[in-house]
């Protein structure tokens, strides 16, 4: 086990708390939820203090364990049982209005798809990468990026969106 100083996991924390609330964004679709699973993640890192190889590593683990924890939270009964609140407005985004618009659209995808193309396209990782994230096959992140596109493409002509 690592032992870091506060100011160490202070820098982790700034690092990853932007990252990691808009993965629970993606998965739980509400701000407060999503702040919980943050304070969670980060409460469960300074319990275990792995040790990481490097950055990248770093950054895996983080998103496998946020990945984790939501799904953990959309599996319980208390979660299945409340009434949602979708809250999109929330997710702090960089760019312009149009950005925001297709943020939103993708939100709207399932989840399957929607983790697979959050990933990829605001996260920047590689079809590889998130097959290791996610513990697929990189031909089912493929088949996903691919289907979220086309169903991205069809809910944006239905909105009037397109062009």
């Amino acid at each position: 086990m690592q032992k870091w100083s506060e100011e160490e996991f202070r820098l982790l924390y700034d690092r990853y708390i932007d990252m990691l609330y808009k993965i629970c964004m993606v998965y739980l679709k509400n701000e407060s939820d999503a702040r919980d699973g943050v304070q969670e993640i980060f409460l469960k890192l300074w319990e275990k203090k792995p040790d990481f190889s490097d950055q990248e590593h770093e950054k895996a683990w983080l998103i496998r364990l946020a990945k984790n924890h939501c799904i953990n939270q959309l599996n319980s009964s208390w979660f299945r049982k409340r009434t949602s609140i979708d809250d999109w407005s929330a997710i702090p985004s960089e760019g312009k209005r149009e950005g925001t618009e297709l943020l939103e659209l993708v939100m709207q995808l399932p989840v399957k798809f929607r983790e697979s193309m959050y990933l990829y396209y605001y996260e920047g990782y590689s079809v590889r990468e998130i097959s290791r994230i996610l513990d697929r096959k990189e031909s089912t992140i493929q088949s996903r990026l691919a289907a979220g596109r086309e169903k991205l493409k069809q809910q944006m002509g239905e909105c009037g969106t397109e062009g």
